[in-house]
C-alpha cells in the first residue's frame, strides 16, 4: 500500500509524538496502517492542544477546532483540507466522528486544574479517552463487541495513565482521587480485572479489528508492576526495557493473542 503525502505526514506526527503507539501500528498489517495513523495523529494532536500554551481561551479554540473538523465529518458535507483531517475523513463513519467529539471533551480535563471530583468522574474520563480512541479505531476495521474493546481500553489507558503521573504532577495537575499506595493498587487490580475479562472474550474481536488492541501490549506488564509496588508509579518506574516491549509486541502481532 503506498502512502501519499497526507498519510505519510500523519505517520511521521505519530513517530514523533507518540513513539510506542507507532510502534503498534507498524506492527499492524499494512492495510489497517492507513486507518491507524490519521486516527492516531486526530488523537495526538488532541491530546496535547492543551499543553501548548497556558491561555485556557486558546486551549479551547484548539479544541474546538477539532470538534468542528469531526463535526464535518459526521455530517456528511464539505470538509477541511487538512493533513490530518483529510485522510481521516476518508476513513471515518459519521457515526466514529460523533463519538470521537466525547473524546475532545475529555481532553477539557487537561486545560485546568480541578482534580477529578471522585472515582466514577475518573473512571469516565479513562472510558472517554482511551475507551473510545481504541473502540472508534476497533470498529472502523473491523466488527467487535464494544464493551470487550472497552474493557480492553479501559486496561491500557489506566496504565498509561499511571505511568504519566509524575509528569502530569510536576505541572501542577492531581491526577488521581486518591494517591495513597493501597488507592493505586486497587486502581491497578481493577484495570488488571478488566484486561482479564476482555482476554476471555478475545472471539468477540474480529481479527480485522484486533489491531486495534495492538496500542494496549503493555498494559498487562505495567499494571502488574503498579499493583506488585505502588511505589513505581511516583517514582515514574513503570515499563520494560525496549528489547523486552518490542519482543511482547511482536509476539501479540504474530498470535493475535492480546
Amino acid at each position: 500500500m503506498s502512502f501519499d503525502d497526507d498519510l505519510t505526514a500523519c505517520a511521521g506526527l505519530v513517530q514523533r509524538g507518540d513513539p510506542d503507539r507507532f510502534m503498534a501500528v507498524m506492527a499492524a498489517p499494512v492495510s489497517a496502517r492507513r486507518v491507524l495513523f490519521p486516527i492516531y495523529a486526530m488523537n495526538l494532536e488532541v491530546a496535547r492542544a492543551p499543553w501548548v500554551t497556558q491561555e485556557a481561551m486558546i486551549a479551547e479554540m484548539r479544541l474546538q477546532w477539532w470538534r468542528d473538523a469531526l463535526a464535518e465529518i459526521a455530517g456528511g458535507g464539505v470538509v477541511r483540507r487538512h493533513e490530518v483531517v483529510t485522510p481521516l475523513a476518508q476513513v471515518l463513519s459519521p457515526g466514529a466522528a460523533e463519538q470521537l467529539d466525547g473524546l475532545i471533551e475529555a481532553r477539557r480535563w487537561d486545560i485546568y486544574r480541578d482534580p477529578f471530583e471522585d472515582e466514577a468522574a475518573f473512571e469516565h474520563h479513562i472510558d472517554r479517552t482511551s475507551g473510545t480512541l481504541m473502540w472508534a479505531v476497533a470498529a472502523t476495521l473491523g466488527t467487535a463487541r464494544e464493551d470487550v474493546v472497552r474493557n480492553y481500553a479501559y486496561a491500557a489507558g489506566v496504565a498509561g495513565w499511571l505511568q504519566a503521573i509524575p509528569a502530569l504532577e510536576s505541572l501542577g495537575r492531581l491526577p488521581l482521587v486518591d494517591g495513597t499506595p493501597e488507592a493505586v493498587r486497587a486502581l491497578a487490580n481493577r484495570a488488571l480485572d478488566r484486561l482479564s475479562q476482555a482476554r476471555l472474550q478475545r472471539s468477540a474481536v474480529s481479527r480485522d479489528a484486533a489491531p486495534a488492541l495492538l496500542a494496549g501490549w503493555q498494559a498487562g506488564a505495567i499494571l502488574r508492576q503498579a499493583a506488585a509496588d505502588p511505589g513505581r508509579v511516583a517514582a515514574g518506574a513503570l515499563g520494560t526495557s525496549e528489547a523486552r516491549k518490542r519482543a511482547a509486541l511482536m509476539w501479540q502481532a504474530a498470535t493475535g493473542r492480546w
